[in-house]
């Protein structure tokens, strides 16, 4: 199992109302959680792309965020969590000519991941007549099988779509070097993880809370995946899902920095503009907020496997847990409110303390698919 680490754009108001640069604070530290896992070991790094999500996520320009970070680190994978590639947000051509320059940058190492936006507030700015979020879903599978076609074919030969199209053009640039980045697909639900193997798309999986639901990502996935017909020049077989990790010198310090970190706001905050996300009922409607977390509910949450928390050993001990469960790489949310120099000390304590005793192979999952599919 990989490592990796996502980052958002976090400026909750509770930081905003006492810090006059908040914002920009929060952006840079950002980078600064990625240059250190860099240097920590860690293989890939995410970037979300959200528009007007107030508090959740001010990073909408992922782009020009990874343009920097490919030349502040060295060896670490720099994926887009997501590029929207409806026409009405990026054109899929303008989207196609950045994953190609990032490629470039980056020598090498951009990953390309999809998605279809994070709810009614955001879709609904870019597309204000739209009446069904599922509406989505139709652009998005017009438009996924295009961008290999952009990136292999000398003159990309066209499209015609119902949504957009293009005449026959040379798009630049191409790829650095054989085929293309690894294509990854951003899903919710067990259909979307089997359409996304069919496709021979790796899975962004922000949805799984927790090992249990590993069960039915891995069995829907790693079924479909067997029999898929890739979009693109090679299959992407990996299932990346997301926690929260907060490791410390002690469990007991790690607990006191989890129960103070106003953990609550961010997970009310995801449902606030998630609504095609399923609810659980113990989701309050915004703007009321989750209970703070104390340090028995934080215990509770690494009991039920909901969170990675504690000293390194716990650390490790709870990474083994996902890795059992079959996730191909595990990635950690990192703004969460957590103070700046904790988060860094997680990352660095991961490095030290787990990702060796984990992840052996030095090379990254991906970048052995690509260079099969160039030979």
């Amino acid at each position: 199992m990989e490592f990796g680490i996502f980052v958002q754009g976090y400026v909750p108001n509770f930081r905003s109302q006492v810090e006059p640069d908040a914002e920009h604070h929060a952006l840079m530290e950002e980078t600064e959680y990625v240059i250190q896992a860099d240097k920590s070991g860690f293989k890939y790094a995410w970037f979300s792309e959200h528009h007007f999500l107030d508090e959740y996520s001010h990073l909408s320009a992922n782009d020009v965020y990874i343009g920097y970070l490919t030349h502040a680190t060295e060896r670490i994978h720099l994926g887009s969590g997501i590029f929207n590639p409806l026409p009405a947000v990026n054109h899929p051509v303008k989207v196609a000519e950045k994953v190609a320059m990032l490629d470039h940058l980056s020598n090498r190492r951009f990953e390309f991941g999809t998605g279809r936006g994070a709810g009614s507030h955001e879709i609904l700015g870019f597309m204000p007549g739209v009446t069904d979020m599922n509406a989505t879903k139709e652009i998005w599978e017009e438009t996924i099988g295009e961008f290999p076609k952009m990136w292999l074919q000398d003159e990309y030969q066209g499209f015609q779509g119902k949504h957009w199209s293009l005449p026959p053009r040379k798009v630049l640039p191409k790829p650095f070097g054989a085929s293309h980045p690894a294509m990854w697909y951003a899903a919710g639900s067990p259909s979307s993880y089997a359409m996304a193997a069919r496709k021979g798309l790796g899975v962004l999986g922000f949805s799984v809370q927790k090992v249990s639901d590993m069960e039915w990502v891995v069995d829907s996935y790693k079924t479909a995946i067997r029999d898929a017909e890739p979009i693109g020049g090679y299959v992407n077989d990996n299932v990346m899902v997301t926690t929260t990790a907060i490791v410390a010198e002690t469990r007991k310090e790690a607990v006191r920095i989890a129960a103070s970190s106003n953990l609550n706001y961010l997970q009310s905050l995801l449902f606030r503009y998630h609504d095609t996300f399923p609810r659980p009922e113990y989701i309050p409607q915004w703007p009321e907020l989750l209970p703070q977390y104390t340090e028995e509910l934080v215990e509770m949450l690494v009991d039920e496997e909901l969170i990675i928390i504690g000293d390194p050993d716990d650390a490790l001990a709870q990474c083994k847990r996902w890795e059992a469960a079959g996730a191909d790489q595990l990635s950690f949310g990192m703004p969460v409110g957590v103070p700046y120099e904790d988060t860094l000390r997680t990352i660095r304590l991961v490095g030290e303390h787990v990702i060796p005793k984990i992840d052996t192979d030095p090379v990254h999952r991906t970048t052995r698919f690509r260079e099969a599919a160039g030979h």
